[in-house]
């Protein structure tokens, strides 16, 4: 199996870009470039929502999340922010929905992305993260299962690591605090599928955290750059990942409980999913230690 995962492992994270990935369209419809990971932050919090066939699911979560966000910038004008929208390959009209809210926020606000083929989640947020202009990058899923917001609790979580260490820090949102909740609504198979997926992230990847796999996580920008810049798995095992390469440059991680409710829709397919993620996690640890797969410094996106 080692074998296997060394000799499959593609040697750097594929960061290529198609040229109509480039760009985004703003208010009027005119194509503008997007900017990079790499520039100057010119906002306060950057919100990056990855979407695959979401028209029907994502104007609930864009409502919450700018209803909020307008709100705050009422409240305090020296806050900004921007919502990035990740149309990850859909076959339905989740781009044109997003692109309505551009129309109605301005393109500063909100933009939206339009990825030329399905990447996968990991892949969504890393092309949102590296068009980002924020300070803070939050990833939130366009279910809207996670109340926006908690994003205050990720914020007070982050602050409370300060100082730091090279600018970086990473809070986690969590649902561990609802595991028994959970458990009692799901079938024997469903429980026994969960414990077996924790005990693979604790054995072969992620210590200390109790739930990686929560959609609603705050990344200072040198956090962001770092660790996306060096992901392999764009798949649904790529939360398992992101906080193995933050363990190993020593980021600080803040794990914080928040609300959370269980949205129909999910595209995970429970068992196919499950046994996805389990491969990828055997093949994440054996990977980096077989040498396949090194942490370097940032790389900078051509």
């Amino acid at each position: 199996v080692s074998f296997i995962a060394f000799i499959t492992a593609t040697k750097m994270p594929h960061l290529h870009r198609y040229e109509e990935e480039k760009f985004f369209l703003n208010a009027r419809g005119q194509k503008e470039t997007l900017p990079s990971i790499w520039d100057s932050p010119t906002k306060q919090l950057s919100v990056v929502v990855p979407s695959y066939n979401e028209e029907k699911r994502l104007p609930v979560m864009m409502d919450e999340a700018l209803g909020y966000l307008e709100e705050r910038q009422k409240q305090n004008p020296t806050f900004t922010y921007e919502v990035i929208v990740v149309d990850d390959g859909s076959k339905d009209q989740t781009s044109k929905v997003a692109f309505k809210y551009c129309q109605k926020y301005g393109s500063d606000k909100v933009r939206v992305i339009t990825l030329v083929k399905n990447r996968g989640k990991g892949g969504a947020i890393r092309m949102g993260i590296f068009s980002s202009r924020g300070e803070k990058i939050l990833m939130a899923d366009a279910d809207g299962a996670t109340k926006f917001p908690d994003v205050e609790k990720l914020e007070k979580g982050l602050n409370d690591l300060q100082p730091w260490p090279d600018q970086m820090a990473i809070a986690c949102g969590s649902r561990a605090h609802l595991e028994k909740e959970s458990i009692a609504q799901r079938s024997y198979f469903r429980t026994l599928l969960m414990y077996g997926f924790h005990f693979l992230v604790w054995f072969l990847c992620v210590k200390g955290i109790r739930d990686t796999q929560c959609g609603f996580k705050l990344l200072t920008r040198e956090a962001a750059s770092r660790t996306f810049s060096s992901l392999h798995i764009e798949r649904w095992a790529f939360d398992v990942e992101l906080l193995y390469i933050a363990q190993f440059f020593k980021i600080p991680i803040a794990e914080i409980a928040v609300n959370w409710t269980e949205i129909e829709g999910s595209k995970l397919v429970p068992f196919w999913s499950w046994l996805q993620m389990g491969k990828d996690l055997l093949f994440i640890r054996l990977r980096y230690l077989t040498g396949a797969w090194r942490l370097e410094q940032t790389r900078k996106m051509n």
